[in-house]
């Protein structure tokens, strides 16, 4: 009885197992259930020692755990745990830089892309305390002074410091105001394009405050229709529709005015710090040396191919220049984070004079020591300066262009070699005194695989993140698989592309095809890696497409000459490779050469117009989603920084542009916009659809109310999905 009942179970176990294998993937799994998500690490801080780290957990917790062990140490703060606590939750923490104080974030309320507003709550672990940084309206970008006893903060375009030992408040601006001048928090395109949210800059002694001032009185204004909606409900609109109307410089128009400042804690008193007499320029980062005597003030002419670091007495405002980067075209904005000092005042930077991006030692006084890297190859990420072994960690595409690993390098070359060991992409968080590291990994096959080494030989201690439970669903389920590929176009350029092919794909059959990509400068969509993993991609190749990517010239870790061929010309290059790539495609014995389409979003959207454009007989139909349609109506910062101005280059402006040829569309399109989109705004798709018009050519339309860049939010992701999945199916037949 015993065995067959053990029979019926495996019987039932088997049949489970093929009836899961079979079952298919829906668009529900992807943007409904997360059925395919990759886990990660996230909220974790190495603490001072270099032997323990912290988790945030269940929003509630602040953990402390050894590396070594991976054992729970201490928990050092529970909110359940806090008397008559104010919140009974948080989504991050950050400790003061002695570990006695917590600064616990709450109730976030996102601006733009990076920007937010919050409640702050700090709690004091020596006398038990947690107290509300201020009751007088959210706050942004809280930070704790290096000795922990202040914290500023920006509220309505103004800096306040706190004082934490006598909890007093000190407004340190007074002349904020939206749409006129903000401190201490970078205007929307400043945010946007050099990819930061917070423009002040303790000193390390605590001693100072420098801050950056926008003047964005004279930028111009860009206004967009806000409707009831539904998700959430502007209720205020439901009659008559709202307008929210805020500074957008677009390319060749006026940028904010940009001040320095340098506020003395202990006499209050601010001065202008001296970054010359052009206005015509950007003030991207600042920093300070490590000993704090000098301000250091990065100043980037408009064209971005000249940046000046100056170094500036906080006291008096005088500054002095210490090093001049140029490049022939532009420098590339990774230039800013790189730029890291080491406790000596030297300091390294990521510098493409050579070509390709490259680790550079230099002096306190601003000297070239030594090019640390060297070779055919790019450096991705510059991790610090490990004292005590005398070596730079840094992450390359050294192998390929496809994978990042992770390296150490000596000055003098004699100390050299990998940490990572698995071939797919690899970066690499390290502990406070490098003995440890975190190494997140993963490939087009392998989800987020994340483990902890011991920085010796990079010997692996424990994972901490291995996705299982991934794993075991996909192993369940017949998921179609990346296949990586390249080919030569007929200029003689090699591109390198992945195809997802159908499930159960027979190479004598003829499929329809799916062209995906974004092909933006130094993007790169093409890559090793497990990515965003299954998702619309996968599903529709188990719909019976195959879906093809490939990486055009402009695209990232293939050297400045591949990455900036695009110079003055965007759009020229990257959509004659997607055409090449269309009519290679169609040379295959398995593909369907009349049902070939192309789809992006954003820089993707432009790519597909302009390849709709010019690719007429090889492309069946196209979906461009939250397109640029024409440069002229884009962002100062990025469009300039590889078109110039529209008043120097017209001609690039205008010749690359889908409203100089829409009447050259043949195929099928279906553009998609959203209605609140504060990046690339909705005009670009009106524009382009009244030429579409006139031209005579038939297209499709769909406008999200209220939704941003990222068309979200209730079901809008389904509805999304739903309708480009259905326009896939009905054009290529």
């Amino acid at each position: 009885m015993k065995k067959l009942f053990g029979f019926i179970l495996a019987s039932i176990f088997a049949f489970s197992v093929h009836a899961q294998s079979t079952q298919k993937i829906s668009l529900e799994d992807i943007f409904v259930n997360g059925t395919f998500r990759a886990q990660s690490v996230y909220g974790l801080r190495s603490m001072n020692d270099g032997i323990h780290y912290t988790t945030m957990e269940n929003r509630a917790k602040v953990v402390k755990y050894s590396y070594k062990t991976g054992e729970e140490v201490e928990v050092l703060f529970d909110i359940t745990k806090v008397e008559d606590a104010a919140i009974s939750s948080f989504s991050n923490y950050e400790f003061s830089d002695d570990e006695t104080k917590i600064l616990l974030t709450t109730d976030v309320n996102s601006i733009y892309r990076h920007s937010f507003t919050s409640e702050f709550y700090v709690w004091n672990s020596v006398t038990k305390e947690l107290s509300q940084l201020s009751d007088k309206g959210a706050q942004q970008l809280a930070t704790f002074s290096p000795d922990g006893d202040r914290v500023a903060y920006v509220r309505d375009n103004n800096i306040f410091i706190k004082n934490l030992k006598f909890g007093s408040t000190s407004q340190i601006t007074t002349d904020g105001k939206f749409n006129e001048i903000i401190n201490g928090a970078p205007d929307w395109v400043y945010e946007e394009e050099f990819g930061f949210n917070k423009a002040f800059w303790w000193s390390p002694d605590s001693k100072f405050l420098a801050f950056v001032r926008f003047d964005e009185t004279k930028v111009p204004e860009f206004s967009m229709p806000m409707y009831a909606g539904g998700s959430p409900e502007l209720t205020a609109n439901n009659l008559y529709p709202g307008e929210y109307t805020f500074k957008y410089p677009k390319a060749g128009e006026t940028n904010s005015t940009v001040q320095v400042l340098s506020y003395e804690i202990k006499s209050k008193s601010t001065i202008k710090v001296d970054i010359g007499e052009d206005i015509n320029i950007y003030i991207p980062r600042l920093k300070w040396t490590p000993d704090a005597n000098d301000l250091v003030v990065m100043r980037l002419n408009r064209h971005q191919n000249k940046l000046d670091i100056l170094y500036v007495n906080p006291y008096t405002g005088d500054s002095r220049p210490i090093l001049t980067e140029k490049n022939d075209r532009y420098i590339d904005e990774s230039f800013l984070d790189a730029f890291t000092y080491l406790e000596d005042g030297s300091f390294v930077i990521n510098s493409e004079r050579d070509g390709w991006s490259h680790l550079y030692l230099y002096d306190k006084q601003g000297f070239e020591v030594a090019q640390l890297t060297e070779g055919e190859f790019d450096v991705t990420d510059f991790y610090g300066y490990d004292a005590a072994k005398k070596v730079y960690y840094y992450q390359a595409a050294a192998e390929s262009p496809l994978r990042r690993e992770v390296y150490y390098i000596s000055q003098d070359k004699k100390q050299k070699g990998k940490l990572s060991t698995q071939e797919g992409t690899n970066s690499a968080v390290f502990s406070t005194n490098f003995k440890y590291f975190i190494n997140y990994f993963s490939s087009a096959k392998i989800p987020n695989y994340i483990t902890l080494h011991e920085n010796k030989k990079g010997e692996q201690i424990r994972f901490l993140q291995d996705n299982t439970v991934l794993k075991n669903t996909l192993k369940l389920m017949k998921i179609p698989q990346k296949e990586f590929f390249s080919f030569t176009t007929s200029e003689g350029i090699e591109l390198n592309g992945y195809m997802i092919k159908p499930v159960d794909f027979d190479a004598s059959h003829k499929y329809p095809v799916l062209m995906t990509q974004y092909s933006g400068p130094n993007s790169q969509s093409v890559s090793d890696s497990w990515g965003r993993g299954i998702g619309w991609n996968e599903y529709l190749a188990q719909e019976g497409f195959l879906v093809v990517c490939v990486d055009p010239r402009g695209t990232a870790a293939r050297g400045e000459d591949f990455r900036k061929v695009t110079y003055q010309q965007l759009g020229k290059y990257e959509s004659d490779d997607q055409v090449e790539t269309a009519r290679y495609l169609g040379t295959l014995n398995y593909v369907d050469a009349a049902n070939i389409a192309i789809w992006g979003w954003s820089y993707g959207g432009f790519m597909t117009l302009l390849s709709l454009e010019k690719g007429g007989e090889v492309f069946k139909a196209g979906i461009a989603v939250a397109p640029v349609t024409s440069w002229r109506f884009y962002d100062s910062i990025y469009t300039e920084r590889y078109m110039r101005t529209p008043q120097e280059n017209p001609e690039g402006y205008d010749d690359n542009s889908p409203l100089s040829h829409a009447g050259d569309i043949k195929g099928q399109l279906l553009i998609i916009h959203g209605s609140a989109d504060d990046n690339v705004h909705t005009q670009n798709t009106f524009e382009m659809t009244e030429k579409m018009v006139q031209a005579g050519v038939q297209f499709d339309m769909a406008i999200y109310t209220n939704r941003n860049h990222g068309i979200r939010g209730g079901n809008t992701s389904m509805h999304l999905y739903t309708k480009m999945t259905n326009y896939l199916k009905d054009k290529l037949k």
